[in-house]
């Protein structure tokens, strides 16, 4: 199937990880992908890499936490390419740490980044895929979503909720509008240096030298994209083969 070229695809937290694999791969694939992270200097290489090899990319710096920023990026879609497609929800924050440790600001951040950024990109992109009657969002969650352990109960939380919001979108706005869950196991990423809390951090870089490449993801967003209209890939769950959890 064909139906990526020509999409125009919004992404937030595109300046490495996910979002960048996720940007590159759609780009080869034919799509116009638009840009939006805190690291403009990141997004400017991205987007300069993905026009030298023929693609088409636009950014701007984006902060997920204020909605004018994600409705700014939205809006730049419309601005560059006359329309929007889809947009991926990917920007998050992964801080880990007991909940004894009480840091108070990680679990703001978290709640900000996580949870707030994909409601705002809710926000800026619904009222225009409903003009259209037409549209995608892919939202990032976690096999953290799935399953609560000790050390992630904060970011378990936040990604637990993306589920409910998409499902709860998937309900209201389903008829034209399609809702993906993108659920990651342990994929290459820089989520597993967000921690401030020592031990945490050790053991989470631990666990992830399993991880698989983050084009996984990349791949999987490809795929939802790319089917007809008509059918909704409402969730997929990615995680490396050794990954029990």
């Amino acid at each position: 199937m064909d139906n990526i070229k020509g999409k125009v695809v919004v992404i937030t937290g595109a300046s490495g990880g996910l979002g960048e694999e996720t940007a590159r791969y759609l780009a080869e694939k034919g799509a116009a992908v638009v840009l939006g992270a805190r690291r403009l200097e990141k997004l400017e290489t991205i987007a300069s890499d993905i026009r030298s090899k023929g693609g088409k990319a636009v950014i701007l710096k984006t902060d997920v936490t204020n909605v004018e920023d994600v409705k700014a990026l939205v809006n730049e879609g419309i601005t560059s390419f006359g329309k929007i497609d889809v947009l991926v929800n990917n920007a998050g924050v992964m801080p880990l740490a007991p909940l004894a440790a009480l840091k108070t600001d990680e679990w703001n951040k978290t709640i900000d980044v996580n949870i707030k950024g994909v409601l705002n990109g809710i926000a800026a992109a619904l009222p225009i895929f409903q003009s259209q009657k037409s549209g995608h969002f892919i939202n990032l969650s976690s096999i953290a979503g799935l399953k609560v352990s000790p050390g992630i109960t904060v970011y378990s939380a936040s990604k637990f909720a993306v589920r409910a919001i998409s499902e709860g979108l998937r309900m209201e706005v389903g008829k034209d509008i399609r809702t993906t869950t993108i659920t990651p196991g342990l994929i290459e990423s820089e989520l597993q240096f967000g921690s401030s809390d020592e031990a945490s951090s050790q053991f989470i870089q631990q666990v992830y030298k399993d991880a698989i490449p983050a084009i996984n993801i990349a791949k999987a967003v490809a795929y939802a994209i790319e089917q007809p209209a008509d059918v909704d890939i409402n969730e997929l769950v990615i995680r490396p083969t050794s990954q029990e959890a």
